[in-house]
């Protein structure tokens, strides 16, 4: 548990989205707050807004990382980091291109890798910090069309459960955020009408409640909790014809190309 107001935090992702809100919550509760993103425009932008600092920030790159890292730390010892950067490709497996996904795997996995790896020895010489890595309800119940950003979903789970059992004996903290679909730029051009959703700020403010209670994993909302164990305890024709039904029959990972065109060119650089 660490008390927000005065403490350094430090939000992977920023500049937007989950983000955005993350980092606008953590400053309302009188944190320092530094923002790292890849739009280093939008991060400044929205650090003004809000009242946070902001840096450029590529979470696939480890010196990049250590140098937000670096800049965060000139206003003291850095208590939370939210691993919040995250992308989302869309389609049938075998149509998209292997690039796609190894940049998926980049963003949503290896990203939160070497953020916990910067920030976690640091949180531990001092016996205090708490750690949020992002994932979704994406890693307990697997969606048709987003398999790669299910799988980095599913292991950003199962890595917080494990460094979580490494450092139980310590007063470091880590909780991992499962939502539900929220309407970010993420999710632009997906039908969502028949999914439970959120707004950012919902999920931000989740994020910064957990620093005074870390629970290990919450999912938003609370009642989809046991969708994972549901998923797996369901038989395969029953859960295959629900999932069919929950994404009206469309193919999978269908989505509306006009809608999504502008969040797909900012991705892909």
């Amino acid at each position: 548990m660490i008390d927000l107001d005065g403490a350094v935090a430090c939000v992977t992702g920023g500049a937007r989205g989950i983000g955005r809100a993350t980092a606008t919550a953590l400053v309302q509760r009188g944190a320092t707050v530094w923002i790292g993103d890849l739009d280093t425009d939008e991060a400044a932008r929205t650090a003004r807004e809000i009242g946070a600092k902001a840096t450029h920030l590529d979470v696939t790159d480890e010196s990049s990382v250590a140098a937000f890292h670096r800049a965060a730390s000139a206003d003291g010892p850095v208590a939370m980091l939210v691993n919040n950067a995250g992308i989302q490709h869309m389609g049938p497996f075998v149509d998209q291109k292997l690039a796609a996904y190894h940049q998926e795997i980049a963003v949503n996995l290896t990203g939160v890798v070497n953020g916990m790896h910067e920030f976690l020895p640091g949180m531990l010489d001092r016996n205090h910090g708490h750690i949020v890595n992002v994932a979704s309800m994406a890693a307990k119940a697997t969606t048709p069309g987003m398999s790669v950003y299910c799988a980095t979903k599913y292991a950003v789970a199962a890595l917080s459960r494990a460094v979580r059992a490494e450092i139980a004996h310590t007063d470091v903290t880590i909780t991992t955020v499962m939502p539900t679909a929220v309407h970010t730029d993420l999710t632009a051009g997906v039908t969502l009408d028949l999914l439970p959703t959120r707004q950012p700020e919902q999920i931000g403010t989740v994020i910064a409640d957990s620093a005074r209670n870390p629970g290990r994993e919450v999912t938003v909302p609370k009642w989809l909790s046991p969708f994972g164990l549901l998923e797996e305890a369901t038989p395969e024709p029953v859960m295959q014809l629900f999932k069919r039904l929950a994404t009206r029959n469309e193919p999978p990972g269908h989505f509306d190309e006009n809608r999504r065109r502008d969040y797909l060119n900012r991705i892909d650089g």
